[in-house]
């Protein structure tokens, strides 16, 4: 049974909860943690004096506030184990990405010398058994030489490129070209050492023109090569809708024909560069609003005090009835409590939007006044004196402190104080007084949450993705395949739709068909 305590009780614990914020909002001391340390899967560090570099980018507008106490950051069994794998991991995937390259390297150097071995070797065997090579074989050589120097740089510029990624399982399409390389390569010499090494061949031009044919079989496994790697999934066969788990951001993609990990690597390429940074403070407001609807709620028993402890028999049922009471008092009361609570979610945001716009205001005027303070110096102006000349980012610093204050406090505003510290702004600033750009220019990085690229490196750089899929990820896209790309934080959830086959059919218009006659009536005015 719900008394009229609950509903005093609620609004008394409201009251309470709206003066805390208040005072935190007075105080304006931030507390954010790094989210650069916990993407890369290392333990936290907690930062509390004033030698701390994190306390000083957090509160560069103010003076640093200093928090003492028992640190809330711990270190159990469960993350010295995850972190020991973690470790592992990357050293697995280091020897995987080396070995790999020293088989790719192995497998080039025996492709290029084999023709120049099958030239060198009766040379070295039987010099005095071979015949003449005349002005056919000669011209044979030269095109041995280029044509091994095109399929080498041919090769450099398709297989010894930088490694964008470290996929989960091999590429299907390369293991089977260096197979079939190895095996066509095997298959020569075999020929070679049965035909030519035995019988000691006295026809150096049938050698030279074996050798040749090699080399030409050898571009055109490249040009293969060249289809299946980079041809092959440049036409659009798939649309795939990219939704971010956390704020629902989605954004629609093209693919050709590629595997789930390839298409996995494209798709996290593509969020770089399109997605808005993840902020996770614009998240927690939800979060904090339920809870505090919830926490105003309090249950009392009218009827009798609660069992100190269960007993066993009808004792049970009893406890069992009055526990399902409770849940459905406090339902009802959250339910009423949620009927109005739209009032509230709607006077939030619009006393967000006016916080915001009013500290937007006032970080544009305090920009466009500190760029008035600076001048770009002619070269034909007289020469002042060394102390009244500056570079550019001595210039940031002197005009960086008339607009710390605003800025800051617009970031904080919006939630974005992690994503800027002083260094990277003052870095920001010096670059557009060098390119000549206007407060406008500079004040987009900031008004405008940009692409995760666009910030610091310790917000992407050491992040690790995780692929999940219930089709192996070697497999081509299908039309409905459905696949997560986890992270620290979020997840991407990715779904393909092939696309449909078009029919266009043509209909052709005379132009001398077009001719029209003027309708004229009573109202009109021509």
């Amino acid at each position: 049974m719900l008394s009229p305590t609950v509903m005093e009780e609620g609004d008394e614990v409201l009251q309470v909860l709206e003066i805390g914020e208040a005072v935190e909002e007075i105080k304006e001391v931030i507390i954010s943690t790094i989210e650069g340390e916990t993407r890369r899967n290392s333990p936290p560090m907690a930062s509390c004096g004033p030698d701390s570099k994190t306390s000083q980018d957090d509160n560069w507008g103010e003076t640093t506030t200093a928090i003492t106490g028992t640190s809330e950051h711990s270190l159990s069994q469960e993350d010295i184990v995850r972190i020991t794998k973690d470790l592992e991991d990357s050293v697995g995937l280091d020897c995987r990405r080396y070995i790999t390259r020293t088989i790719a390297v192995i497998m080039g150097l025996l492709v290029f010398f084999t023709p120049l071995a099958f030239l060198v070797l009766p040379h070295i065997l039987w010099p005095e058994k071979l015949q003449s090579c005349g002005t056919a074989c000669e011209g044979l050589f030269i095109s041995v030489a280029f044509k091994l120097l095109i399929l080498l740089l041919a090769v450099w510029a398709l297989f010894f490129r930088p490694a964008r990624a470290g996929l989960p399982r091999v590429f299907v399409f390369r293991i089977l070209l260096a197979v079939l390389v190895f095996l066509f390569v095997v298959s020569y010499w075999l020929f070679y050492s049965v035909r030519i090494l035995d019988s000691q061949d006295e026809n150096y031009q049938g050698i030279v023109q074996y050798a040749v044919s090699l080399v030409d079989a050898l571009l055109f496994i490249h040009y293969l090569a060249v289809v299946l790697l980079e041809l092959r999934q440049l036409q659009p066969c798939f649309s795939v809708c990219v939704t971010r788990a956390t704020d629902g951001e989605t954004r629609h993609y093209n693919l050709g024909q590629l595997s789930i990990q390839r298409a996995a690597l494209a798709i996290i390429e593509h969020y770089y560069c399109d997605f808005p940074i993840h902020n996770p403070a614009l998240l927690s407001a939800s979060k904090s609003r339920a809870a505090k609807h919830l926490a105003g709620l309090k249950v009392y028993n009218v009827d009798g005090e609660f069992p100190a402890s269960p007993t066993e028999g009808p004792g049970n049922n009893a406890n069992a009835g009055i526990a399902q009471s409770q849940s459905r008092a406090m339902i009802a009361a959250a339910a009423r409590r949620r009927d109005t609570s739209h009032n509230e979610l709607y006077y939030e945001e619009a006393e967000h939007e006016r916080r915001v716009r009013k500290r937007r205001a006032r970080l544009v005027v305090a920009v466009e006044e500190a760029f008035t303070h600076i001048k770009r110096m002619q070269e034909e102006e007289p020469k002042k004196a060394p102390g009244d000349v500056m570079d550019p980012r001595e210039a940031a610093q002197a005009i960086f402190p008339s607009m710390a204050r605003a800025l800051q406090k617009y970031l904080r505003t919006t939630k974005q104080q992690h994503c800027h510290s002083m260094e990277s702004i003052q870095q920001h600033l010096a670059f557009c007084i060098t390119n000549n750009m206007t407060p406008k220019a500079f004040l987009e990085s900031y008004l405008t949450p940009g692409p995760t690229l666009q910030y610091g490196k310790d917000h992407w750089l050491g992040r690790r993705w995780t692929l999940i899929s219930e089709a192996s990820v070697t497999s081509s896209l299908k039309d409905g395949s459905v696949f997560l790309l986890k992270c620290v934080d979020f997840s991407l959830v990715v779904t393909s739709k092939k696309i449909p086959y078009v029919q266009m059919s043509e209909e052709y218009i005379d132009p001398k068909s077009h001719k029209f006659v003027l309708r004229l009536q009573s109202e009109t005015s021509v």
